[in-house]
């Protein structure tokens, strides 16, 4: 009677599929770019007054900056006062209920804030509020 040998060869080596794992990792990172809220900064420091009864906001804003020296910032351009309502009313166009956020430093002109919450009124604010510090 003859008797087979049966030899296993080494060479055959077992490989894991990583192409459904990539998948995945694609689509995580798909996900968290898609659901990343990004802040647009109003581009200026100013240096915000103290109140005790203020509110921290839960959702994107327009931020609007009036330095010490009367000057009116958005997203790190000088827009002036006269520049408000139209900038306010351009970015308003996406989402009507979206809130205008004034930050006056403590030594702007009290005329200039006052101004800037007008036009943000005309142009279709529903919600203009003042920074502040905590």
């Amino acid at each position: 009677m003859r008797r087979f040998r049966h030899f296993t060869s080494s060479d055959s080596t077992s490989e894991i599929n990583i192409s459904p794992l990539i998948d995945v990792v694609f689509i995580l990172l798909i996900f968290f770019i898609v659901t990343t809220v990004f802040v647009d900064e109003a581009g200026v420091e100013v240096n915000k007054p103290r109140a005790a009864s203020s509110e921290d906001l839960e959702k994107n804003a327009i931020l609007i900056a009036v330095t010490a020296n009367g000057r009116v910032y958005q997203g790190g351009r000088n827009i002036g006062v006269g520049g408000v309502r139209s900038v306010i009313a351009a970015l308003l166009e996406g989402d009507e209920e979206m809130p205008v956020i004034i930050q006056g430093d403590a030594d702007a002109n009290h005329g200039t804030i006052v101004k800037v919450i007008d036009a943000a009124k005309i142009a279709g604010a529903k919600s203009v509020s003042l920074a502040t510090v905590k």
